[in-house]
């Protein structure tokens, strides 16, 4: 058997030469990318309480008022169903100089019999207070409710809403704020026609509530 020597040049030649790696930085470099205009706006809307003014939103997101007014418009034209789109069954409406979203009215139905269907549990003692407060002073605000009760009632107040024992009656024009009311479905459940029903309670309080039922609306 014959070994043939090769030379020791030709196989240097075939040795592929080393290929050189980059380094890789230790800390990865920060996404200049922002963030998705009309996702984040949504995010916010989705959990905002209160209508949210063009600037509030704007500073939230370090974006200029002018773009969050296109993206807004943008967002409104895709829930109705412009250019072909689905129409959503929630929409976003303009309230007193701020955007929220809200379930579009022909469907306010569905979601009040949803809700008293699918949620017949029992409403915890704050609730049940809040409830009062509002049945006793509708209309009536958040923070003064709040005032009454002195405590933070944004997720009892929620609650109530998610049950269709309240709902929104009317926005200040100047502030935005919301004014709530109780509806049918909390005379249904009490048993009475009216609210003239309700009973008297100033008996019922302490002192300096004199006059508390006269200011009953």
């Amino acid at each position: 058997m014959t070994t043939e020597t090769v030379p020791a040049d030709a196989v240097a030649a075939e040795v592929p030469e080393a290929v050189t790696v980059p380094a890789v930085p230790s800390e990865q470099a920060p996404d200049d990318h922002p963030l998705d205009l009309e996702r984040a706006l949504e995010a916010i809307l989705t959990v905002a309480d209160e209508p949210q003014s063009l600037m509030t939103l704007a500073t939230a997101l370090a974006r200029p008022v002018a773009a969050v007014r296109q993206t807004i418009e943008r967002l409104v034209a895709d829930y109705n169903g412009a250019n072909g789109g689905i129409r959503r069954g929630f929409e976003l409406r303009e309230v007193a100089g701020g955007w929220r979203l809200y379930v579009r009215r022909e469907y306010d139905q569905v979601v009040r019999d949803f809700v008293v269907t699918e949620n017949p549990s029992k409403l915890s003692q704050a609730a049940l207070e809040t409830l009062s407060v509002i049945a006793y002073k509708q209309p009536i605000t958040r923070s003064a409710i709040a005032s009454i009760r002195a405590v933070n009632v944004d997720s009892v107040v929620r609650t109530l809403l998610g049950r269709g024992l309240i709902t929104e009656v009317s926005t200040d024009g100047e502030t935005g704020a919301i004014y709530y009311g109780t509806t049918d479905v909390l005379l249904t459940q009490l048993g009475i026609n009216t609210l003239d029903e309700l009973p008297k309670i100033s008996p019922l309080l302490a002192d300096g509530a004199e006059g508390f039922d006269d200011q009953f609306q």
